[in-house]
């Protein structure tokens, strides 16, 4: 089925739920079919892109050709499962392009992506030092509307706290050395504090009471008290 023959399809469906709707009296229901509506209308739009896409390639076939220049991608978001490590990169059109224009080539510490023709231009990313090692073979991309999803297997279903192992060694860097040479009571008191302004009036007499039975053994030169 071609574009043209794909859209029509699709102008019957948004006719045919604009016809449910007004019959709908349940607010449910009403809320579902508008639901699809967007639905529906979005994929028109993007299909008629894609038409339009393919009719200026035919017009011209050598722009196909014609040298882009090259962008970097550099926002991206990502979370993790036990099985995935998945990139979220933000292109907007990519569902419109061609699919073999969208190419990510995975080794078992890096991955690079690199979009062409898209917007006029290509669209490029590279990630190296990856924190644990993947499996390239089992890693794949997954083209969704106007974002590109990056699916990186992992050899081993460990938790990562970051995306590479350049950003572990930054976080590392960052964390503040332990204070050996620090009080030790410090933290009884820090818990004491924390006891006498959160606690009731009852609590914070009991605790004066012994800070003072404490303060006045330390004068007669007896030990601090036992808590």
């Amino acid at each position: 089925m071609d574009l043209t023959e794909q859209i029509n399809q699709l102008e019957a469906d948004l006719q045919e739920l604009g016809s449910l709707l007004a019959k709908a009296e349940r607010k449910r229901v009403q809320e579902l079919l508008k639901e699809e509506q967007k639905k529906v209308e979005k994929e028109i739009t993007a299909k008629r892109q894609q038409k339009e896409q393919q009719a200026r390639r035919v017009a011209d076939p050598t722009a196909a050709t014609k040298a882009a220049y090259t962008v970097k991608i550099t926002n991206y978001g990502w979370d993790q499962s036990d099985t995935f490590v998945k990139i979220y990169l933000t292109l907007k059109g990519v569902h419109t392009i061609p699919a073999e224009n969208v190419g990510v080539e995975f080794k078992e510490r890096s991955f690079s992506v690199l979009v062409k023709d898209l917007d006029g231009k290509n669209h490029q990313m590279t990630i190296l030092n990856l924190l644990s090692p993947i499996d390239a073979g089992e890693s794949c991309k997954k083209i969704k509307t106007d974002m590109l999803l990056i699916m990186c297997r992992k050899q081993t279903s460990k938790k990562w706290e970051c995306l590479t192992q350049i950003e572990k060694q930054s976080k590392d860097k960052d964390k503040p050395a332990p204070n050996e040479t620090a009080d030790p009571s410090d933290g009884l008191m820090s818990m004491l504090k924390k006891i006498y302004s959160d606690g009731d009036d009852e609590m914070k007499r009991t605790i004066n009471k012994a800070w003072s039975e404490s303060q006045e053994k330390k004068l007669k030169g007896e030990d601090m008290m036992d808590l």
